[in-house]
């Protein structure tokens, strides 16, 4: 079977259909499949593999928390798996979650199908809206938050409005001075989202002072590339990291963790020559 994501596709032997349901936004299903364990896709698109979901969960969430140090107050926008939750949850400083997902399909079959990623969502710090996104953005208190991630579907249909400068302005308004903003940019390496990497980027230039992009490898993700975007109203990721304050933040479930780590905090941001290009048209064209 062929599930394919923008202009490009992933084969998987499938074993099972574990999952097959609608909601009102889009077709949920889980699968079981050869090698990759089990599967979600949303309208036959791969969300995430229990072979390789702890890749983009923990940079979605550990470059952002181990930069601050200290983020009492987090908004998770989607993530209606619970990846990026567990992520954040392992860090003990992290006193409130909010978890904004408009379909609640998604929470209910991660709960059932996925339990090492559900089962985020019983944690007594976390509190679960079903409701969209962007009114909830809008209707949150200015400075709430320390640390906003934005964890979405692809740029279409209803998650459209979370890769606009609107949005954004928006979760700028609701971070506290020094906090942090971090969401996906897609593949850099797929000509149907080049334009979309560089476009997130300059986009939150116009809403903070301090934006990177940063990638990762996720092999069931189009082309294996992934990209994502770090913003700060004061911090920079690289200049202002400290590899010491992370390993200590880390320590009491640094084995727990497959892919991230210090040095490869600091290597994620360093960006290979056709992704600045992305990001900065003019780069390179001398």
């Amino acid at each position: 079977m062929q599930l394919c994501k923008g202009q490009t596709g992933v084969v998987v032997g499938i074993q099972d259909v574990l999952f097959s349901q609608r909601s009102a936004y889009q077709h949920v299903q889980v699968w079981e499949t050869d090698i990759l364990g089990r599967m979600m896709t949303l309208d036959g698109i791969i969300m995430f593999t229990e072979h390789d979901e702890f890749v983009y969960h923990e940079m979605l969430a550990h470059p952002a928390l181990c930069l601050l140090g200290h983020a009492p107050r987090v908004l998770i926008v989607g993530g209606g798996d619970g990846g990026a939750l567990r992520e954040v949850l392992r860090h003990a400083g992290v006193q409130a979650v909010d978890l904004v997902e408009i379909d609640e399909l998604v929470i209910q079959a991660a709960r059932r199908y996925f339990p090492a990623l559900g089962g985020s969502f019983d944690d007594p710090r976390v509190r679960i809206h079903v409701c969209d996104g962007i009114q909830f953005v809008r209707g949150a208190s200015v400075e709430m938050y320390d640390l906003v991630i934005v964890d979405s579907t692809d740029p279409h249909g209803f998650a459209e409005g979370l890769f606009a400068p609107p949005f954004y302005q928006a979760c700028a308004r609701l971070l506290k001075p020094g906090g942090v903003f971090v969401t996906l940019s897609e593949s850099p390496f797929d000509p149907a989202y080049h334009h979309l990497v560089g476009k997130v980027h300059r986009d939150l230039e116009t809403c903070f002072p301090v934006v990177e992009t940063y990638l990762a490898y996720i092999p069931t993700y189009q082309m294996g590339m992934w990209s994502f975007a770090f913003a700060s109203k004061r911090a920079h990721p690289v200049h202002d990291f400290d590899p010491a304050q992370a390993a200590r933040l880390l320590q009491p479930f640094a084995t727990q963790l497959r892919y991230y780590n210090p040095d490869v905090h600091r290597a994620a941001f360093a960006l290979p020559n056709f992704v600045l290009q992305l990001i900065d048209e003019s780069y390179l064209s001398t």
